[in-house]
């Protein structure tokens, strides 16, 4: 039986989140000039990984010219706060793409997207190329598929993968979305024998 006192809660990571301030640096590209101005938001959050909201999804020079390679859009729709973007949009510039229709609400199942989603973030980067994982505002859906990537492939804890990003990003995903994170790494370490 598992020991209650180790098992994540939805509070640790919150904490995690919190204890973290996030280390702001200029989009490469835009080294010289303040990179919101252009409308393109979206930070390396680990080697490779990127999170970012609409406007850099839509943004596709800009990810040319970086060397996005891969995009997941983990807001996918046309519904208010989704992102209407899909395989067709990426065609002209050889970016491969996957979406998920999601809504940022505590409610949502974001848990059934960790493994195709992980798995779609795996083949970018093992290929040696760069993903933009993104959503509305890229702080809370996206996070979320990216900390369950580091989690599920790079086997961190779901407080080091959300304080992996944090430092790099102002991330914050909804208490619902904290709460999944919280079950996947109860799972994960009973899977790895640590609890």
């Amino acid at each position: 039986m598992a020991d209650s006192s180790k098992l994540t809660t939805c509070k640790d990571i919150l904490r995690a989140i919190q204890q973290i301030q996030p280390v702001y640096r200029p989009l490469s590209g835009y080294e010289e000039k303040i990179s919101s101005a252009f409308g393109v938001c979206m930070d390396e959050c680990y080697p490779g990984l990127y999170i970012g909201d609409l406007a850099a999804a839509k943004n596709k020079e800009y990810l040319k010219k970086v060397g996005i390679t891969h995009v997941l859009n983990a807001a996918q729709g046309n519904k208010f706060a989704t992102v209407d973007t899909d395989a067709e949009f990426y065609k002209d510039v050889g970016i491969k793409y996957m979406g998920m229709k999601l809504l940022d609400i505590a409610s949502a199942n974001i848990s059934q997207f960790f493994d195709s989603g992980s798995q779609f973030i795996d083949d970018a980067l093992s290929s040696g190329g760069k993903v933009l994982v993104h959503c509305f505002m890229g702080i809370s859906r996206s996070a979320t598929v990216a900390a369950a990537y580091l989690m599920m492939v790079k086997n961190m804890t779901a407080i080091e993968a959300i304080q992996t990003l944090r430092k790099n990003r102002a991330i914050y995903p909804n208490d619902g979305f904290l709460s999944q994170l919280a079950d996947l790494d109860n799972k994960l370490s009973k899977e790895r024998g640590k609890l």
